[in-house]
């Protein structure tokens, strides 16, 4: 028997063992694999390992997408995690080749992927809080978001939890730098069934500017400037 003289509901079997590539590659042999590529139903889970394999076209984006994962862990994230105003001009070119190419994927799947359940993106430094924002009030069955090391992430990004999260059930803002312990605890308060994790977030040194007084708090709960 050929390959193409399978059913529909075969092939669709088959291609879900296929990498992103090898199902792009398929779908130029024949009409009818090509009708498989392009079916909906095959692209409920994506995982994309950089930046750059979001402006590829060997996936398709639609209402049937359930699980979405953008997980960066080159070297080259760390300048991205460098504050603005300490980069230099070879680390501002290299972020500004990038800088908006997670976000506006993300704008496409807020417009053709409502049914999103789970999200999870680390590495993704120019994500912010707008972006997190737009996409929970377009993707209302959200039930699981991870962000890990995404440095632009705020307590902004929690408020938006507690206002439109209504599916919510776990929520990750692991190694999230400018999240506080003050944001955490009003997840925790106005959102008690929401299974919270923030691994190294509230306990690290938020960005500050040169000659900007940052407050930190003893134990005793009593405010100290640097």
């Amino acid at each position: 028997m050929l390959l193409t003289q399978l059913n529909r509901e075969c092939l669709l079997h088959l291609f879900s063992f296929l990498d992103k590539n090898s199902r792009k590659s398929l779908s130029k042999t024949c009409h009818k694999l090509l009708q498989v590529f392009q079916d909906p139903l095959l692209w409920s889970l994506l995982n994309f390992h950089s930046p750059a394999e979001l402006t590829k076209d060997n996936f398709l984006l639609g209402p049937a997408l359930k699980h979405l994962s953008i997980c960066w862990y080159a070297e080259r994230v760390k300048v991205c995690n460098i504050e603005d105003w300490m980069k230099n001009d070879f680390q501002r070119d290299f972020c500004n080749r990038h800088a908006n190419t997670v976000s506006d994927f993300l704008l496409e799947v807020c417009n053709r992927c409502p049914n999103l359940l789970s999200l999870t993106l680390s590495g993704c430094g120019h994500i912010t809080d707008e972006c997190i924002l737009v996409l929970l009030k377009n993707c209302p069955k959200l039930k699981t978001l991870k962000l890990e090391n995404c440095v632009r992430i705020t307590d902004q990004t929690l408020e938006a939890v507690i206002c439109y999260g209504r599916s919510l059930q776990t929520l990750h803002v692991d190694f999230c730098r400018n999240v506080t312990q003050t944001g955490l605890e009003r997840v925790r308060k106005k959102c008690p069934l929401v299974i919270l994790r923030a691994e190294r977030s509230a306990n690290m040194i938020p960005d500050s500017k040169p000659g900007k007084k940052l407050m930190l708090k003893k134990v005793s709960g009593e405010p100290v400037q640097l």
